[in-house]
């Protein structure tokens, strides 16, 4: 029988399996619902069928960067794990009620960095890995900023001289973007829970060597799409309205432009931030139009909130794992 520490930590990560799910379904469904082509209701549970589809069609590339070549062998704990989860769901809470849309993958690196350090120093750190999943965390935000305003030029070059009926065509077509979107984002952020749970049995000795078994795919999609349903109502409001005026043909390209470097990552397996990358396709969508209609301040609060995430859950995750030291000595 697994141990009751372990089984604790699975609840845990599941625990974060669900806000990722909550809080990265508000970056997918805000376009959509604040562009009125869908319902607030329609949207989510097509968000949640799509997250409960999504990481049984594309594979186990990310969980297995996250949970094997991350950290070494030897560095791979229960406390590393515990502490570098702990951290990153505080984070995410507090984000989520500052209404600033957090990334659950900086969070993650930055706590499973700080806690393996504080456990173990820098020789815990596969710094190959650790290098390639840094570059992919920082260059994807620029390529979907990139490729969001490439293609709205496209698409204002395409739809010129277009009558306003076309606004119906980019309505209608979002429900297959969005669900584009959404097996984009399960694919890559439910493997970052099943990384960690997969981390956990490993160090537990469950398991021999690194694998995911089919269980844990299972329950990491069903939490997130769960969590996926209910969605974030302040980081909606943030992405829907306060970036510019969300209209159709901004929606429908922002998610098609994200969509493509999501899923594209994710083949890779390279975890890259959701939250980073439909945020900045976005604003690529709405500068290409005219750049002075984005309320860059926005902009700047939330690349303020990016860059204190890894070192603020590192500390984090250092501390909470100098917690489990004296909890564990002290018993």
């Amino acid at each position: 029988m697994p141990s009751p520490v372990l089984m604790l930590f699975v609840c845990v990560a599941l625990s974060f399996g669900f806000l990722n799910g909550f809080n990265d379904s508000a970056t997918i469904v805000a376009t959509v619902i604040s562009s009125r082509a869908m319902s607030p209701r329609r949207a989510l549970a097509l968000n949640a069928l799509a997250h409960l589809t999504g990481p049984f069609l594309f594979g186990v590339a990310v969980a297995t960067t996250i949970g094997h070549q991350v950290l070494a062998e030897q560095a791979t704990s229960l406390p590393v794990a515990f502490s570098g989860l702990l951290a990153a769901i505080l984070w995410g809470l507090l984000a989520w009620r500052m209404g600033v849309p957090s990334s659950s993958s900086h969070a993650l690196i930055g706590g499973l960095v700080g806690a393996a350090v504080m456990g173990q120093g820098a020789d815990a750190l596969l710094l190959p890995g650790l290098t390639r999943v840094l570059l992919t965390l920082l260059l994807s935000p620029l390529v979907g900023l990139l490729v969001g305003y490439a293609l709205m030029k496209v698409v204002l070059f395409l739809a010129r001289g277009a009558t306003p009926r076309i606004n119906h065509l980019f309505r209608q077509a979002q429900a297959l973007t969005m669900t584009a979107l959404a097996l984009s984002h399960s694919a890559n952020d439910a493997q970052k829970t099943m990384g960690l749970i997969a981390m956990a049995l490993l160090a537990t000795g469950v398991v021999d060597r690194f694998t995911i078994p089919l269980w844990v795919i299972a329950v990491c999609a069903g939490v997130m799409a769960i969590g996926a349903s209910l969605g974030g109502w302040r980081i909606i409001r943030t992405l829907g309205g306060r970036f510019y005026k969300i209209r159709p043909v901004h929606s429908f390209t922002a998610q098609t432009a994200a969509a493509g470097v999501i899923l594209s990552a994710a083949l890779l397996g390279g975890p890259v931030s959701a939250t980073h990358v439909i945020s900045t396709a976005i604003l690529g969508v709405g500068s290409a139009e005219r750049v002075n209609q984005v309320r860059w301040g926005v902009a700047r609060q939330i690349l303020t909130a990016w860059l204190l995430t890894i070192p603020v859950t590192a500390l984090l995750a250092a501390l909470c794992h100098m917690l489990f030291r004296w909890w564990s000595s002290a018993r």
